[in-house]
């Protein structure tokens, strides 16, 4: 169980991170403060993995070959898209998710975070992938959701809080290759399971 709780999040934690989401995180703490910027993301991002885990919970009752048929063109699109998207690409998301954000109450900041994050981040490849654990693996919803959940809201954290560090020390475009690679690995078994 300790073993799949850090699969999960490491896996969610580094496809997120070279993501719109963090860039949109630092743009908006930088605007405003960190703290409710990472609240209103972090419940943002934890009402997606729950309705990824749903959605996943759901998808268990479509027959296998059509359902595995769609997930493995999933995995093909999402390594495509992390591989050949540039990284700019998602900071320019991000900038433009983030460039309504002002400064005013913590409630209000956190209920921008939150909208902003929510809108812009359905049908993200983490949740396609929290969506996908939750179908491929019966049983084990509570800790996708929680694993998922806490990988987000740490990318969150690190976006609101050390975002300028972040974006100076960690090339985020080799996490986005390394995040491309995960996900053609699982295109590839998955087609291979269809044969």
């Amino acid at each position: 169980m300790l073993a799949t709780f850090a699969w999960i999040f490491g896996l969610m934690f580094v496809l997120e991170l070279p993501d719109k989401t963090t860039f949109a995180a630092i743009i908006m703490a930088a605007k405003t403060r960190p703290l409710p910027v990472w609240i209103g993301g972090t419940l943002a991002l934890t009402l997606h993995m729950g309705l990824a885990v749903i959605a996943g919970r759901l998808m268990q009752n479509i027959p296998h070959t059509p359902r595995d048929i769609v997930v493995t063109v999933l995995f093909f699109a999402g390594a495509l898209y992390l591989l050949l998207v540039p990284e700019k690409a998602e900071e320019k998301g991000g900038e433009e998710e983030a460039s309504h954000m002002k400064t005013g109450s913590f409630t209000r900041e956190a209920s921008a975070a939150f909208a902003v994050l929510f809108i812009g981040e359905f049908g993200d490849l983490t949740q396609i992938q929290a969506a996908n654990f939750a179908m491929k693996m019966p049983g084990q919803g509570l800790i996708i959701f929680i694993a998922s959940s806490l990988a987000l809201s740490a990318v969150i954290a690190v976006g609101s809080f050390s975002g300028s560090f972040l974006t100076r020390y960690v090339p985020l475009a080799k996490l986005r290759i390394i995040g491309g690679i995960i996900f053609m690995g699982f295109a590839i078994f998955s087609l291979i399971s269809l044969l």
